[in-house]
């Protein structure tokens, strides 16, 4: 027997910064939308804990007991008083190390399946605290669709979306780091007062419309600065989306891919053409959102 969920990636519409806290997390309002790129995490009983990828970028992904779907699995046997002894395969298709929280995705959907494999009967609620533990955007992973998470981002609260959004996302010939992301946050907001973090009204308001303009105009990344910083690069995608008509145009997350939101499926489609030409990336996706969390298959 064996269990398969697929987990979406994400982009976040908004992402407010706050200052570094003591225990060097920094406080978010992190608005999260869930897009129709996915992983797919297959569990399968074995004689003891392995990991399995494939797919593209498979080769940078940890296969060791640090990957986060092998984190979820101890976690969830530790939990039951079980050993973890399933092999993990990760048919990937969200980009490694892009800002789209493949990885968080990863842990997400081996959790599910392990529940569901070892009929260990978590709650739902047990499932999310444990995904908190795993990493901040891991639960979100779980729940999918729109929600704005708080604190480090894993306190979710789900929000009311009217419609659909379409994207493009370019992917960036090299990946950066999320802990040097922030630090670089941190450098360069030293000496100013940052501004608790709260989620906008305009662009909650977007998003429950269905409202692409509105949403366009509303979107926003205080990590893009930093990103730009280590990346200066990304700035001439940004461009070249910008340029092709795209509604919008941010890093999505820590970066570096880079997220377009246009009008409709065929405005993206030209944005997507126009970012393939322009020498500034190395692939290119559409996808479309909100949609739903890890299910199983």
């Amino acid at each position: 027997m064996s269990v398969t969920v697929r987990v979406p990636a994400k982009v976040n519409v908004q992402l407010a910064v706050g200052a570094a806290r003591p225990d060097g997390f920094h406080d978010l309002a992190n608005v999260f939308l869930a897009v129709g790129l996915y992983d797919e995490v297959t569990v399968t009983p074995a004689d003891e804990l392995r990991v399995t990828c494939e797919g593209p970028d498979a080769a940078e992904v940890p296969l060791d007991r640090t990957n986060l779907a092998a984190r979820a699995a101890i976690a969830l046997a530790a939990r039951r008083g079980i050993e973890p002894d399933v092999h993990i395969h990760i048919a990937k298709d969200i980009p490694v190390a892009g800002g789209m929280a493949g990885g968080s995705a990863d842990g997400a959907g081996a959790l599910l399946a392990c529940n569901t494999l070892w009929g260990a009967g978590a709650s739902r609620a047990e499932l999310l605290a444990l995904c908190a533990e795993l990493g901040s955007d891991v639960p979100f992973s779980l729940v999918g669709e729109a929600a704005l998470g708080v604190g480090r981002g894993e306190q979710l609260t789900v929000l009311e979306t009217g419609g659909t959004f379409h994207w493009v996302f370019a992917m960036a010939e090299r990946g950066l780091s999320t802990p040097a992301v922030f630090r670089e946050f941190d450098r360069l907001a030293e000496g100013r007062e940052i501004p608790e973090p709260v989620a906008s009204a305009e662009l909650l308001r977007a998003l429950a419309k269905g409202d692409a303009e509105a949403l366009a105009a509303a979107v926003s990344n205080d990590l893009q600065p930093a990103a730009l910083s280590l990346f200066p690069e990304l700035a001439d995608t940004l461009e070249a989306g910008r340029g092709a008509g795209a509604l919008a145009a941010l890093v999505s997350g820590s970066g570096p891919t880079t997220a377009f939101l246009a009008r409709d499926a065929g405005a993206a489609e030209k944005v997507a053409e126009a970012l393939r030409s322009s020498g500034t990336c190395r692939a290119v996706r559409t996808a479309e959102g909100p949609v739903a969390g890890a299910r199983v298959l």
